[in-house]
This record gives structure tokens, C-alpha cells and sequence, in this order.
């Protein structure tokens, strides 16, 4: 019997379950389970349990089978498998646990704007919450689902995030944590059977990147290339993608009165163009500012009737007034808020869009060494996709407090489980057919690294993000960085042009020259480990800092 039929199996036994309640019904039953508790605006806070304040990327699996094991790079860290024995036990436990629960909820959603290749998706869990966010991030079944590649290739999430597993039936199986004994929790998938199962994670985010992972599998063998990235669409059609790892702003930066959203986080990029998975946003909320970050925070912040509401805000410092200090990192700096891509003032309803002129890849350079905006000819964009470089920043995952120097090929590798060449070559081929624009923009820190520089002014990064989309730097002059082979603006409309070398920013040149190669050194080291038997290309290889 499928693991479909299995979960089938168990909903028809027990009888009476929330099928696609209405979103008010979700909000209503959140409420009333005490699973949220309603903000003075009519937002929904809620919190974790410590170990589930970010992803757990040591405790996300895959299902290691023949039929799929020569497609996935078990050589990356993020590739962690699982035994198909390990995985049924797992599975028989969710389901069985699911069996004996008093209420459960199930949602019918895809993932896709492009009926050509929505995926159904099925999620059943034990908690409201779990579900209302499936609301927020997943889209409706669209009318024309039969013509989608995937029409009949569901997939079925099963949902536990307050439940634990027995630690001492999977010792052995799972992995052994600081006391010896195994993990009490799991994110899993199984891409042959086409179903998850997330157990003992409450974070939110568990649900959304696992089926960010599927689609990432799935997609290429149709032709199709999956990106971590937003995009939008300013006048004329002129679209822009912003590809990054969480904390480097592709959210932010992404929500711009003046273009139109197709979304902040998960596109396909097709031969007829770019096309948005999710229904709404998940960016973080700590120290969002009301001025530099309206949209986000009216998304959130505005003012309804909770059961009209509907935005979740996880994990942020509430006061017994009902109102939220954002400001306050002592739960976690990973605070976040889910919202419908509707609360959003310049949306492009459709979430599809056509290829992209303009491509930035967003990094938070801790270091400070790197320029705020750069170019990128084709090798060296080809070089910094493979790369995937960014400081990682607290609390994007647990147990990150000071920020990482990371290298997560393709600006998304914990959810990229292909061998490298399968998005590399398609990215390649779709920049040199319709002669996408490249940038390097760093978000990070300048004047000096992580606690003696200042976070680049999201005002001045969102002048340079502008002034790359509307063709203004086209017709500036550039000079090469020596050390990291990018082409480094030499002035931009409406900024100060001291602060476009990173070199000249720093009171001690001494130090910045030092601590840039410290950093080139990372990147060859880094290189040679990834890549140094993947047969890429001398032209893009030369383009290594440090090599």
C-alpha cells in the first residue's frame, strides 16, 4: 500500500477531521486550542520551544532508495540520508500518533503559480497553526491543475510539531545529541514515495523549506530551474531576481512600492519565465523598522479583526498590552512573521512574470572587505552561484549566535539536494539566452568587519539595488577588484561615491588588505574542496579569489 493510502487509511478510520476548513475556521480553531494568542493589531503570536526557534539542518533527512540515489549529492553536509527501514518506523510512528489525536486539520494547496507545473500538496497535522501557515505560504488548487507535469504526483506532508520521538527506539538510527543519546526530532523526506514527515519541530519555516527541497528535486527533470530568491517587476516588464540565504535581505529588499512583488523567497525560472511557488511571505521581524521596512511591517503590524487578519508572528517579545517589541532579541534574533503576499501594496497578482533582465546576488559580508554593489561578467557570476557565499547570521539556524563565514552553493544549498552541475548548467544556459544583468550586493558590514564596521543602511542599499534594475550603472565606470574579480562601480546616481570601494572605508588599509585576503583564502580553500574534482570550467575557476 502507497504512504498515501496509508495516511488515507488512517483519516477515514477516525472520521471527523478538518478538511480545507475556511481560513477564519483555521484562525478561529488557533485561538481556541490556545495555540496563538491574538496581538493587540489582530496579528497571531506565538512561540517554540528553544531547539525550535530556526530550521534543525543536522536533523533533516532524506530517504536514501535506488531510484533516486544517483540524482542527489550525498556529498553535500545538507544531504543527510536516512535508511528506508529508519524512515518506515518514523512514518508508522507519525501516523499512528496522528490516529490517536482529538482534532486534526488538512489542507489541500500546491506549490507553483505555473499551472504547468503546480504540485499538489497535502498537509495534515495535529495543530491549527500548522495548517493556517500552509495557508499563508501555499496557493489555492487552481482550476486548471490537470494540465500540470505533477497532476498526479501529490505529495503528503504529515505534520507533529509539538510531539518527540522515542529517543531510545532510534538510537542508533538517529543522531546522537550532546547526552549521548538520539535526536528527539525530524525533518524527512522521502522524494521516490513523494511524502515528509516533520515531527518534533515547531518552527514554522520546518513545513516551508521541506517542500522548497521537493520542488528543488523535482523540477529540473522537467526543465525547469528552481531558485532561493524573490522577485519583482518594475515598469516595462523588466524583472529582477534576488537570490540569497536568509538574512541577507531578499525579502526586504524585494518589497518595493515602485515594482511589482511576484514573491520573497522560491521561483521556478521556465522557458516562459519566472514563476513564484508561495502564496505569502515569511521574513524575519527582528529590529524591523517601520520607515526602512513599511511594507513588511504594515503586512503585519496593520490593524484587523483577528479572524480577518491572519499574519502569524513567531517567536517575538510580546508584552502583556498585546503589542511587540521587535527590538528585543532574547527569545531569538530569528524571530519571523508569515503573511499573505495580498497585505503587500504592489503585488503582481499572478506571481508570473517574464525572464529576468537583472539578477543580484545578495551576501552579508561580516567581514566588511566586500563592495555594497558590484558587476559581474558571466564566469565570475557563474563563480559566485557556485560559491553561494554569506556570513550566516544568528538565528537563521540554532546554534548560530556570532555570524559564520558560509559558503551554500547556489545561495540555497541545505534545500538543493541535486548533484551541482544539474542547477549550474541551467543557470548558465538561461543567462547567456536572455542576457541577464548580474550583480554582487552586499548587505553586510562596511567600515570594518562584524563589531567595529556599521550594517550597510538598508536606504542605501535599496538606491543601488534601484540604480541596477533601472539600467543606471550601465554607462559608469568600473575598475576589477584584484583580490575577489568583481568590477567595482565607480560612481552611482544619488550616492556618495566614497563608500562604493570597501578599501577606502576602512580607517586601517592595513587591516582591510589583510583581512580580504584571510577571506580569499577561505573562498580558494573552499573551491578546492567543493569543486576541485567537478571538472568546472578554467574560465570560471580563474575567477576564485585567492586561486
Amino acid at each position: 500500500m502507497s504512504k498515501r493510502a496509508v495516511v488515507n487509511e488512517m483519516l477515514e478510520a477516525r472520521g471527523q477531521v478538518a478538511i480545507n476548513p475556511t481560513r477564519k475556521e483555521m484562525i478561529q480553531a488557533a485561538v481556541d486550542n490556545r495555540e496563538v494568542i491574538v496581538a493587540a493589531n489582530g496579528t497571531l503570536a506565538t512561540w517554540t520551544p528553544p531547539e525550535s526557534t530556526g530550521r534543525s539542518p543536522k536533523d533533516t533527512l532524506i530517504v536514501k532508495r535506488a531510484a533516486s540515489e544517483a540524482k542527489i549529492d550525498w556529498d553535500s553536509p545538507n544531504n543527510i540520508p536516512i535508511s528506508e527501514e529508519t524512515f518506515e518506523m518514523l512514518f508508522t510512528d507519525a501516523v499512528s500518533t496522528l490516529s490517536e489525536k482529538s482534532e486534526l486539520y488538512l489542507t489541500d494547496r500546491v506549490l507553483g503559480a505555473d499551472s504547468a507545473y503546480a504540485l499538489p500538496v497535502r498537509v495534515v497535522a495535529d495543530k491549527a497553526l500548522t495548517v493556517l501557515f500552509t495557508d499563508n505560504m501555499f496557493r489555492p488548487v487552481p482550476d486548471d491543475l490537470e494540465k500540470s507535469v505533477f497532476a498526479d504526483k501529490e505529495f503528503t506532508l504529515l505534520a507533529l510539531p509539538y510531539e518527540k520521538l522515542d529517543r531510545e527506539r532510534y538510537q542508533g538510527r538517529l543522531r546522537n545529541l550532546a547526552d549521548g543519546k538520539a535526536s528527539d526530532l525530524a525533518v524527512v523526506i522521502d522524494l521516490d514515495q513523494r511524502v515528509g514527515v516533520v515531527y518534533g519541530s515547531a518552527y514554522c519555516g520546518s513545513v516551508k523549506k521541506l517542500m522548497f527541497s521537493v520542488m528543488n528535486y523535482m523540477l529540473p527533470d522537467v526543465g525547469i530551474l528552481p531558485l532561493h530568491c524573490s522577485a519583482n517587476e518594475g515598469p516595462g516588464g523588466h524583472v529582477a531576481l534576488l537570490l540569497g540565504l536568509s538574512g541577507t535581505g531578499k525579502t526586504t529588499l524585494s518589497a518595493d512600492p515602485e515594482r511589482a512583488l511576484l514573491g520573497d523567497d522560491e521561483h521556478g525560472w521556465s522557458d516562459q519565465g519566472i514563476a513564484n511557488f508561495e502564496n505569502g511571505c515569511y521574513a524575519k521581524m527582528i529590529n524591523i523598522d517601520a520607515d526602512k521596512e513599511p511594507e513588511i511591517y504594515r503586512a503585519i503590524m496593520h490593524k484587523d479583526d483577528y479572524l480577518n487578519h491572519g499574519s502569524i508572528v513567531e517567536n517575538a517579545m510580546l508584552y502583556p498590552d498585546g503589542h511587540f517589541d521587535f527590538d528585543d532579541e532574547r527569545l531569538t534574533p530569528n524571530s519571523r512573521g508569515s503573511y499573505l503576499l495580498s497585505e503587500l501594496s504592489n503585488i503582481k497578482s499572478s506571481s508570473v512574470a517574464g525572464h529576468p533582465q537583472t539578477i543580484l546576488f545578495l551576501t552579508a559580508d561580516a567581514n566588511g572587505v566586500l563592495p555594497p554593489i558590484s558587476k559581474l561578467d558571466p564566469a565570475q557570476a557563474m563563480l559566485w552561484f557556485l560559491m553561494g557565499y554569506t556570513s550566516k547570521l544568528a538565528g537563521t539556524e540554532t546554534g548560530i549566535t556570532e555570524p559564520v563565514t558560509t559558503f551554500s552553493r547556489f545561495f540555497g544549498e541545505p534545500f538543493m539536494p541535486c548533484n551541482p552541475d544539474v542547477y549550474a548548467g541551467m543557470l548558465g544556459e538561461r543567462m547567456e539566452s536572455y542576457k541577464s544583468e548580474v550583480f554582487l550586493v552586499n548587505t553586510g558590514w562596511s567600515g570594518g568587519p562584524f563589531g567595529e564596521g556599521k550594517r550597510m543602511d538598508i536606504k542605501l542599499t535599496r538606491a543601488l539595488v534601484r540604480a541596477a534594475m533601472n539600467g543606471e550603472l550601465a554607462s559608469v565606470d568600473y575598475v576589477d577588484d584584484p583580490i575577489f574579480h568583481v568590477k567595482i562601480p565607480q560612481s552611482c546616481p544619488g550616492v556618495d561615491a566614497k563608500i562604493l570601494n570597501p578599501r577606502d572605508t576602512w580607517h586601517d588599509t592595513g587591516a582591510y588588505d589583510q583581512r580580504a585576503q584571510k577571506l580569499a583564502g577561505e573562498f580558494a580553500a573552499h573551491f578546492e574542496k567543493a569543486y576541485g574534482n567537478k571538472n568546472i570550467a578554467s574560465d570560471i575557476a580563474a575567477q576564485c579569489p585567492g586561486r
